[in-house]
């Protein structure tokens, strides 16, 4: 029976480690406003898009992009971080269709958080595109979550060798 004690002890303490490990991953800023917002349709160029995320964002290493239907950039300058928006100006836009607006800022606690969503101009303007871009999204590259399972592994693993040890002498 004792032995089956420890057992239960040790699945304890290593669900409690993996269950406190993923609140704190998950404690990043999340944006909670757009303007304009998300799959709104507008009929003229509005001057600037702005995100608004849920807590304070660093001032630093911010990107922000708006990309129009002809895969052209339509934002211009460089993104401003206040508080907890980020915003960037926008050129009068052209083409009918979809802006996409792409951003990565730094949250408070130092975490990157990237993403995207888009509005519809639905009345031609008469505005001149920014250069051409590639189309990229936010997000596309290595995704995070492997290296998180396989670290929480390693050190979940590692307490139960430990624990493992000191009982079993």
């Amino acid at each position: 029976m004792t032995n089956m004690m420890r057992m239960v002890a040790v699945a304890v303490l290593v669900t409690a480690l993996l269950v406190s490990s993923s609140a704190l991953a998950a404690a990043h800023a999340t944006r909670v406003a757009a303007d304009p917002p998300e799959n709104a349709a507008v009929t003229t160029s509005p001057a600037r898009v702005t995100a608004t995320f849920n807590e304070e964002l660093q001032s630093g290493f911010a990107a922000m992009t708006v990309v129009g239907p002809d895969g052209n950039i339509w934002s211009t300058g460089q993104p401003q971080v206040r508080g907890a928006t980020v915003s960037i100006a926008l050129r009068p836009l052209g083409p009918v269709g979809p802006y996409t607006v792409n951003y990565r800022v730094t949250s408070a606690d130092g975490h990157v958080v990237a993403g995207s969503w888009s509005f519809r101009l639905t009345v031609p303007g008469t505005g001149r595109p920014g250069p051409p871009t590639f189309p990229t999204h936010p997000g596309d590259g290595v995704p995070l979550w492997p290296f998180v399972a396989a670290t929480l592994a390693v050190v979940g693993g590692a307490a139960l060798w430990a624990v493992r040890r000191q009982f079993w002498r």
